[in-house]
């Protein structure tokens, strides 16, 4: 398989190779592994989540509870500044 980069972003890829001694082919297919086992574990979490709201295991929080929470938060985030 070939993929080509923007020439910014080849130039970070070249950049990486050249610092850490490794193939950039390495770098790529390294970071690729990491992204696909990362999605994988949102994958999983996401479907038990789904799980638990269907089987009623937790409660939804409502549209205005959830506003109520994060303006909550903000205001205390502010307050802390």
């Amino acid at each position: 398989m070939e993929v080509h980069f923007s020439p910014d972003v080849q130039a970070k890829l070249d950049r990486l190779a050249m610092d850490t001694g490794r193939p950039a082919d390495e770098l790529l297919q390294d970071a690729f592994v990491g992204y696909f086992d990362e999605m994988a574990g949102l994958r999983q979490t996401l479907d038990s989540r789904y799980d638990d709201l269907k089987s009623g295991r937790v409660k939804p929080i409502g549209g205005d509870e959830m506003k109520a929470r994060l303006r909550a938060r903000s205001a205390a985030r502010q307050a802390g500044q």
